[in-house]
């Protein structure tokens, strides 16, 4: 019996959720990109983190961010080259409440949880 899978930490849920190609023919298709899979790329791609970062902020070891990494270029490109839309939803994820230094979701201003008053983040 195989392990369950563990939660992917990500920062936020994206913005938009489906993407359509614009033209003439009807969309071929849909491939589904989960929400894990566009976070990864995200943070690779579009922040330039490494994979080894990738996979701190997203609570996971770097070869899974190796394979999630893998999985989700492969979708765009399909989504792409064969002119199908894109919905990003589903996976197994959670939304970071902004505990890691490096996450971008981080406040300002957060309480010490021993005596609730409020720090300056530490820069």
């Amino acid at each position: 019996m195989a392990r369950p899978a563990k939660k992917r930490r990500i920062c936020r849920p994206p913005k938009f959720n489906c993407f359509t190609p614009i033209g003439k023919d009807i969309p071929e298709g849909v491939v589904v990109l989960e929400v894990d899979e566009y976070e990864c790329l995200r943070l690779i791609d579009y922040e330039g983190l490494t994979q080894s970062e990738c996979a701190e902020q997203m609570n996971l070891v770097r070869t899974s961010v190796t394979g999630i990494y893998a999985r989700a270029r492969q979708k765009i490109a399909d989504s792409l080259v064969n002119g199908k839309e894109l919905w990003i939803e589903g996976g197994s994820y959670e939304v970071c409440e902004g505990g890691l230094e490096s996450c971008p979701s981080r406040k300002e201003h957060e309480k010490c949880s021993q005596c609730s008053k409020e720090r300056t983040k530490l820069q």
